[in-house]
Order: C-alpha cells, then structure tokens, then sequence
C-alpha cells in the first residue's frame, strides 16, 4: 500500500472513518494529522459501533501502531475520555498509541471563544460545533498556544495556564461571559496531563524510524476538501488544512515520501453547518433523514443532503490530486427512481465548472444536472463488482470520470464487509 494519504473529497462526513479501518488492514501505521474533536468517524464492526474522535480508526485493529500528529489541536480531558471508551470496549491503547509533543492543546476559554463569537454573528454564524477548535488554532497562529510538551511539564504548565486563564477571563467579561476558575482548569487539566504522560513522544522521529524500515503509512484526514481553511467554501470551513497537504505539514513527513492520495465521497452530497451547498435538495434529505441516516457523529445534527456534485469533486481531485476513489453510501439511492448529478454551476448566463472563491457568487448558483436511472434494487449484500446492478455500477463510473479519477472502492454500508474493491 505503501504511504497513502486519504481525503474527504466533499464537505465532510464521507464515510472515511470506514474506509480508513478496512485500508488499516494493509497499513503499519495510522496517523492523525489535522483537526480536533469536532470531527467524528464511525465505524461498525459486527454489530459493535465505535464514534472515534481524536484517536485514529486504526486503534479498532490489532497490532497496529496510532498516532496524533502534530497537526491536531487536542482536548486532554475529551481524549482521555475517548481512551477510557475504547478500554471499557476492549480495545488496548497502551504502546500502540502516541501523542505528538507540540500538537496544541484546546482549553474551556477556547469552547467559550467559540460559543460567544457564534452568538455574536447572529444569522451569519459558521454553525461551528463549538469545542473550541477554532480558538486553539488562532492561539497556535498566534505563537500564544499551549501544547503537549507543556501539559506534560507541570511546574511550566502550572505558570503559562495562569497566565492564560487570567488574560482570556478578560475577554471572557468583555463578552459578557462568566470567568473561569484557575483552580478547577489547572486540576482538572494536571490530571489528564498525568494519564496521558505515557503516550506522548517526538511523533516526527517515530515516524522517520518507521520509513527507515519500510513500514506503510496511512494519513487520515478530519473533515473535508471544502471544509480547508485556504481551499473551503470560506467563511463556512473548519481552521486546520483538511486536504492532502496538511497531512504532511500535521505529521513531519515531507511530499516526497507520499505514495498516493485515495479520496473519499459519497454518492451523493452532505454537509453540516452553514454555508453555500449548490446541489441542496430537500426530496434526498427527506428520503436519507427518513432511512435514520444522516447525523453528525459528534453533534447528532441532521445533515444537509443534496445531489452528487460533480463541480466540486472535480476541484478536490485537483487541489489533492486524489489518485483513487472511494464512494460510500451507495445503497442511500437504492428506492430512487431517477438520480441526479450536478456538473456546473449556473448565475443567470455565467456558468462556472469550478467551485466559485467568492462565497456570494457561490451562494448564488444553482446547480446544472444530468439524470441516470435508477437501479431500485438493494445493493447491500453486494460483495464484489459484478454483483451490483448494472445501473448502479454504470452511475458509478460515471461520477468517478466526471471526479477525474480512477474508482477503487465502493461502499454499500456501513460493515467492513460492506466493501467492494474494484
């Protein structure tokens, strides 16, 4: 497999906590590399369902090494939490878990940050999951963050959080906000600083060991192509670099040593939150809601549902230059009659085949479609390529070459099982 970066080629929330388990299996090692807690990925094993967050999806197998690189930004007591989850399930973590050093850390006057400035917009809000995530990468920015290496210091970590907690409880009244209690942050912070003491280490050299002795690589990825703080439908995205080269500056690992970058996206279009989303339909989210499916991992929010949307996924091959393609959710269509595929953009006789960078020119487009057949018979017992019906393997190929790249996975459910390689 050698070292292999994987992407969400939409908004977000394309199935690749799934992808990233069964691509596992051929994998040495699994790393994190961007993003906080406000992501989740959900994978199904048998009929146990584990919602990860902070810890990679390689943990759910055995004899694999997880690392947090240092592109994330890290809640000690959320992940500390999550690690108690996974023991409680049986999944081991200690010796194959490691956290980066210098990934900053997300403290409660980030979460309130968060919470206050949403309030402040108004209807203009991001509908960011307010966890803070966006603070913590704005005091990273700021050459103001905490990080790992400190936490796990507790003479340092003891000077710098006053001087944190004393300067934010400021900005804190200034909105109006209640101030917080040093005492309460400190212990509660030293403790989870204790219990993860054992995990942390330079990531970047355990990495470069690891290629030394020709172990494989996988890059997970939170969020999605459009979520990315320079190439996302901005405003609307998340803080961290979600495409393929934020897994080299969030890991230490140069281009050069990347192998090829699989992307994942439904068969259809999903996004959560605020913000321009062309291809909107409510008869696929009426459907897709109805069928339980569709709820953010992490908020339980429903998810706004549209058409496939070929224009941007056209753009995420180009920005990640995505050499393979996963699409999951492909039995989402299954009862539809006639499934539609938007491939460009229309404001009154302006068409655009690319994703607009000016987010009211966006906001303004309406979607062009071409119609494929549906295929009205359930796919999830599908297990190889010949076994799907020949409209869906046709709608397949179709959105994969309208992608620009070559289709190597298709999901039909949520199981490992459920996978097909092409």
């Amino acid at each position: 497999m050698a070292n292999t970066i994987l992407v969400g080629a939409q908004w977000g929330d394309e199935g690749k906590g799934k992808i990233i388990d069964v691509l596992t299996e051929r994998a040495d090692i699994v790393v994190r590399t961007q993003g906080g807690n406000n992501a989740g990925h959900t994978v199904f094993i048998g009929k146990q369902k584990y919602v990860l967050h902070l810890v990679p999806s390689g943990i759910l197998r055995k004899r694999k090494t997880c690392v947090i690189g240092n592109g994330v930004v890290i809640d000690p007591l959320g992940l500390v939490e999550e690690i108690d989850g996974l023991r409680k399930l049986g999944i081991k973590t200690d010796g194959n878990l490691f956290i980066s050093e210098t990934a900053h850390l997300v403290f409660p006057y980030h979460r309130e940050m968060d919470a206050q400035r949403e309030i402040l917009k108004g209807k203009n809000k991001i509908g960011t999951t307010k966890r803070g995530i966006g603070p913590a990468y704005g005091d990273k920015a700021a050459r103001t963050g905490l990080r790992v290496v400190d936490l796990v210091n507790s003479s340092r970590f003891e000077t710098l959080l006053r001087q944190k907690i004393k300067e934010n409880n400021e900005i804190l009244k200034a909105f109006g906000a209640q101030p917080l209690s040093f005492q309460n942050v400190h212990a509660a912070y030293r403790a989870a600083g204790d219990r993860l003491k054992p995990f942390v280490t330079n990531t970047v050299v355990l990495l470069h060991e690891a290629m030394q002795q020709q172990k494989e690589i996988l890059f997970e990825g939170a969020q999605g192509t459009f979520l990315d703080i320079d190439h996302g439908t901005y405003p609307f995205v998340t803080s961290s670099n979600t495409t393929a080269g934020g897994a080299c500056t969030g890991s230490g690992v140069p281009p050069h040593r990347m192998d090829r970058v699989v992307g994942v996206m439904k068969a259809y279009t999903t996004r959560v939150g605020e913000g321009p989303l062309p291809s909107e339909s409510a008869e696929i989210a009426d459907l897709l809601h109805a069928m339980g499916r569709e709820f953010g991992a992490t908020t339980g929010r429903a998810r706004r549902c549209g058409w496939f949307d070929a224009v941007a996924t056209r753009q995420a091959t180009m920005v990640n230059g995505i050499d393979e393609l996963a699409i999951t959710n492909i039995d989402g269509l299954d009862s539809l009659e006639t499934i539609k595929a938007c491939v460009g953009y229309r404001v009154g006789t302006t068409r655009y085949d690319y994703v607009p960078n000016d987010i009211e020119a966006l906001s303004k487009c309406q979607p062009v479609y071409v119609e494929f057949p549906g295929w009205q018979t359930a796919t999830d017992k599908a297990r190889r390529w010949k076994e799907l019906p020949a409209k869906a393997r046709s709608y397949l190929k179709a959105i994969a070459e309208l992608t620009g790249a070559r289709l190597a996975i298709a999901s039909v459910g949520p199981a490992r099982e459920q996978t097909i390689f092409v």
